[in-house]
């Protein structure tokens, strides 16, 4: 498979006729025929048509089919018994690995028109739909692509669904649940911050009086928490986790079901067989968290002593490299193309994308990701180059360092003034490690360099995403976002190659980039809110010491950066420093 996306000249166009990005790449497979592309046998029922159309995602003539559906069905029956049907039947295929997630938003997407379709012809009438949900992406967090596939799911199966959006206290849920009386409230986020703050909401809730249901959804849960730890914050107990938006699809139905509490009374049977509260806090204990309580714990003398020792070693085993320059560096326009053959392909198509192997050999699915897949990157790319989503930028830069107990300390070009400091956690064990050890200790007589970089993919294509998935382009909306991740990632990459080669050791990095991305060079990037370097308020520093201003990156509240498709890191180019667990 090759490393790198070639993305074809376009055609100027003229003003009688101007280049459809869209349409040329349509043009480059003309004549082309896979799997998808096989017409299946018509079904004999206007019924199992139109079920099928919203299983197959198939939108062409649907409005035709519709109209005939209308003859004999009521609107409101067709959406019930039919669309909906074949909703159903998407999810059990999605449960069972035998449709991917792009292909489940394609039949959202037909869904959805076919209910645009039949609006106009049915009477409005209150509580048509099967239940009321507030979806919300909790205070400090901007990521929502999770809660967003809950939205697209759960509003094309019949539930009415009010996506609040991100950032959200728990005032404007609260306001919310007042004005539109939910079933239930979702909250998510992405961050491990964020599943304190779901718990301080649910404290909240409950001291105001609320026990509707409340699903929880997002990466950084566990259902030992959820079902532990958050449903202890709850009054009425009345919480559930939501892996997945089918999983929250599944809640759903059984509150509209009637049977929702008893779903949660038979987690609570279940519940001898877990370990206990104790140690499902200790495995929680294995991400963030846990190097954010090891910050500040003091080292005792016998370990200060032991620390300079293993300093002394590694640093005998390099010369500190010197950088071209001191200070910060912007560069306001990183060409997409200098990005692409950095890009990883496998967290793009497999974990943003959610094309899995689904039963096929590795050699299979690479060759049906040649065939099948990135084709659409290629059209992706084309579109965002016509349209100019992608504006990635960065700024980098080489800075005077030394380490002091647990610390980073940067300094002045002179390396005597003190300019920021980094609080970094060290291995609870006998010879644990902490990223300060990589560089000379403050008493060693010399400094130190430590690289600093901030990357973003720019705040147009976060934009462009939202505006997409408002225009029910659903599919358009999980690619993009997705690539904006993923160009993101490759900035860092890129600048991260960048530092390696001016500070006179790229030419050690694997020769195969696959590899490379897998670490496969001298040194290590270590980004905030890991485990190594869990504080997130230290990009407060970083920021201010790089300008990040200038590219458009700044903070939030809770210390995130924006726009979403951004990521920052310090560089260590020690040879022994790796990622490791605290």
């Amino acid at each position: 498979m090759s490393d790198e996306v070639h993305i074809p000249k376009k055609p100027l166009g003229t003003p009688e006729d101007p280049y459809d990005p869209l349409q040329y790449f349509i043009s480059l497979f003309e004549g082309r025929k896979g799997e998808a592309a096989v017409k299946k046998k018509r079904a004999d029922t206007i019924e199992e048509v139109l079920k099928d159309r919203i299983v197959d995602g198939d939108k062409k003539g649907l409005e035709e089919d519709l109209t005939e559906a209308m003859k004999t069905l009521p609107p409101l029956k067709i959406i019930n018994d039919v669309l909906l049907a074949g909703m159903k039947v998407v999810g059990e295929l999605f449960g069972a690995g035998k449709m991917q997630l792009p292909f489940v938003l394609q039949s959202a997407e037909t869904m959805k028109k076919a209910v645009a379709h039949l609006e106009p012809f049915m009477e409005k009438i209150d509580g048509q739909e099967k239940g009321k949900i507030v979806l919300a992406t909790v205070k400090g967090d901007v990521h929502d692509i999770g809660k967003n596939l809950v939205d697209i799911i759960l509003t094309n199966n019949g539930y009415k669904v009010f996506n609040l959006g991100i950032k959200q206290p728990i005032s404007n849920i609260v306001d919310a649940i007042r004005e539109h009386k939910p079933d239930a409230v979702g909250l998510s986020g992405l961050l491990v911050k964020s599943t304190v703050v779901m718990r301080e909401n649910l404290t909240e809730l409950t001291n105001l009086g609320y026990d509707l249901p409340v699903l929880l959804g997002g990466a950084a849960l566990t259902r030992a928490y959820v079902e532990e730890d958050c449903v202890e914050a709850y009054g009425s107990g009345r919480v559930a986790y939501a892996r997945d938006a089918f999983d929250g699809l599944d809640l759903m139905n059984k509150l509209a079901d009637g049977q929702f509490d008893t779903h949660l009374e038979d987690i609570k049977k279940r519940k001898h067989n877990r370990p206990s509260n104790a140690k499902a806090k200790q495995r929680w204990s294995q991400n963030e968290v846990a190097g954010a309580e090891l910050i500040g714990k003091e080292l005792r003398p016998v370990e200060a002593e032991a620390v300079k020792l293993k300093r002394q070693e590694l640093a005998a085993q390099v010369t500190v490299p010197t950088p071209p320059f001191w200070g910060p560096r912007i560069i306001e326009n990183l060409p997409v193309k200098a990005l692409i053959p950095y890009l990883n392909e496998q967290m793009l198509f497999t974990f943003h994308w959610g094309f899995k192997k689904s039963g096929k050999t590795l050699e299979e699915y690479w060759k049906w990701v040649e065939t099948d897949v990135k084709p659409i990157l290629k059209r992706l790319l084309i579109e965002c180059e016509a349209e100019d989503i992608l504006q990635p930028k960065a700024a980098y830069g080489y800075f005077k360092c030394a380490s002091e107990g647990n610390d980073i300390v940067l300094f002045d070009e002179s390396g005597t003034k003190e300019t920021g400091r980094l609080k970094l956690p060290r291995q609870d064990k006998d010879g644990g490690i902490c990223v300060a050890d990589f560089f000379r200790d403050i008493d060693a007589g010399e400094r130190d360099v430590l690289g600093m970089q901030v990357v973003t993919a720019g705040q147009k294509v976060a934009d462009v995403a939202r505006d997409w998935f408002a225009a029910n382009r659903y599919q358009d909306y999980l690619y993009l976002h997705g690539l904006g991740v993923e160009i993101a990632e490759a900035a860092a990459e890129y600048i991260h190659k960048r530092i390696r080669s001016e500070l006179g050791f790229g030419h050690e990095d694997d020769r195969e980039i696959k590899n490379m991305l897998k670490q496969g060079y001298r040194g290590s990037r270590y980004s905030f809110g890991y485990p190594a370097c869990p504080r997130l308020e230290d990009q407060e520093m970083l920021l201010r010491l790089l300008g990040a201003q200038r590219i458009g990156v700044e903070l939030s509240d809770e210390f995130q950066l924006h726009p979403e498709q951004s990521t920052s890191a310090i560089v260590v180019h020690h040879p022994q420093a790796k990622y490791f667990n605290i």
